[in-house]
């Protein structure tokens, strides 16, 4: 299937109803007096969040969704209908922008979640709503108000836990192979991947996160050159990131250059994405004599005067790869306890000396 993550649709709510001007008429009731009913409300557009959709594809053949009109009102004090509201489902991670104000009107981030982004009109008011001691036979009522029109643009934003970095053939896809059901392309030729890729990894009982490999970038990413950075939205959701590094690249490229002209696309992207936790895996170790491989990783890491953690694996071997897993899952878990302890000492909360009580 085709990877699409962005789409531009058109909705418009239906609109309401006209109201009616009516007046009883039956045998033997001379002044039966107003009985037009109102109209019906016009149906509105949601948009729900389907974690079964991983795609915008659909978006590409329907642009256009149109909810009903409200039924006209009646007499004999009758309503009209009102009418049916349109539901559109879109995959989970997606925003939602107007594209007449450049505003973000939503986020849907869990399954299920709804979004109203088009109402409907309201029914206008029967002539039974303007009689009065001085206008006993009212010969007026008020049309339906139109539904809203909007063009939106929705964007996908794959929600995962760690995204992968890296020059095209650093071994990403390999890499989320090795630890993951997922099964990416894997080929000897740059680009091989042409859209990002999920794939969880689970390290036991609820122990598990979701991985993203994004194509890879090359310098002048940010001006289009290779893929462009166009699939950087997909790791602005995750809480950490994995920069893969071929050890030793065939063409003799030098890593460390590498890591610096991907930090700079970054930066050019979105300078918050460097604020990131980053932690750099040294991939291909199984191309260097086994006696080499440890120094010359520490020489990459020494010049490139990385503080953060670093690993040396091979993941066509799988070769420390569970590894670097098990220590991105005990990252998330220190995370996650900093958060407990936050949450449990929000301001307000008095709690008693030694019992911790909340009074």
């Amino acid at each position: 299937m085709k990877f699409v993550d962005e789409a531009i649709i058109k909705v418009q709510a239906g609109d309401g109803g006209n109201g009616c001007v009516s007046f009883r008429r039956e045998k033997f009731i001379p002044f039966g007096g107003p009985n037009g009913g109102d109209g019906g409300s016009g149906g509105s557009v949601w948009l729900v969040a389907d974690e079964g959709l991983n795609t915008l594809i659909d978006f590409r053949h329907q642009r256009s969704f149109k909810a009903q009109r409200g039924e006209n009102g009646m007499g004999s004090d009758m309503y009209g209908k009102g009418g049916e509201d349109t539901t559109i489902r879109v995959p989970v991670g997606t925003v939602i922008t107007n594209v007449d104000t450049d505003e973000v009107i939503g986020d849907l981030t869990q399954h299920g979640q709804r979004l109203l982004v088009a109402e409907g009109g309201k029914g206008g008011l029967g002539n039974i709503h303007f009689k009065s001691s001085v206008n006993r036979a009212p010969r007026k009522a008020t049309p339906g108000t139109p539904g809203e029109v909007r063009e939106l643009k929705l964007e996908l934003k794959l929600l995962a836990d760690v995204g992968l970095l890296g020059f095209p053939n650093a071994g990403k896809s390999t890499f989320i192979r090795a630890v993951s059901a997922a099964t990416p392309r894997v080929a000897d030729y740059p680009f091989t991947t042409l859209h990002p890729n999920l794939g969880v990894v689970s390290l036991g009982t609820d122990q598990s996160f979701v991985i993203a490999d994004i194509p890879g970038l090359i310098e002048g990413a940010a001006e289009g050159a290779g893929l462009g950075i166009q699939f950087l939205r997909h790791v602005s959701r995750t809480r950490l990131l994995l920069h893969l590094v071929d050890i030793a690249p065939i063409d003799g490229t030098d890593p460390v250059e590498q890591v610096r002209a991907i930090e700079q696309e970054l930066s050019k992207f979105d300078p918050e994405l460097l604020e990131r936790p980053r932690w750099l895996v040294l991939n291909k170790a199984d191309v260097l004599p086994q006696d080499e491989r440890q120094a010359v990783a520490e020489d990459i890491v020494g010049r490139l005067e990385w503080k953060e953690p670093w690993f040396l694996v091979s993941a066509i071997a799988r070769d420390n790869t569970m590894a670097v897993c098990q220590q991105v899952q005990r990252f998330f878990e220190s995370q996650r306890q900093v958060r407990e302890e936050r949450t449990d000492m929000q301001p307000g909360d008095v709690r008693l000396r030694g019992e911790g009580e909340v009074r």
